[in-house]
């Protein structure tokens, strides 16, 4: 049985994260390797509520902050020439 090698790759820029994954999965077919993917994971949506008023004094208004984290997943076969 031949040993896979697991890529996972995360960022908050969609479009980045499919580029390199383009990139690296073009590398390992150039190369003749088996490539199984991008797999594309659950976005993690992460989000913060912040009051405005730092004294607590005045309308209740609050801030929100939203960061959205990509993830992709690629398994190759290990070999020592995709690897470097």
């Amino acid at each position: 049985m031949p040993r896979k090698a697991r890529i996972r790759i995360w960022g908050t820029d969609n479009k980045q994260v499919d580029d390199l994954a383009g990139e690296i999965v073009d590398i390992a077919r150039k190369l003749g390797i088996k490539v199984s993917g991008p797999i594309r994971l659950p976005r993690k949506r992460l989000l913060v509520t912040v009051r405005r008023a730092p004294s607590g004094q005045g309308y209740h208004t609050y801030d929100h902050w939203e960061m959205r984290v990509y993830k992709r997943l690629i398994d190759i076969d290990a070999d020592e020439r995709a690897l470097r």
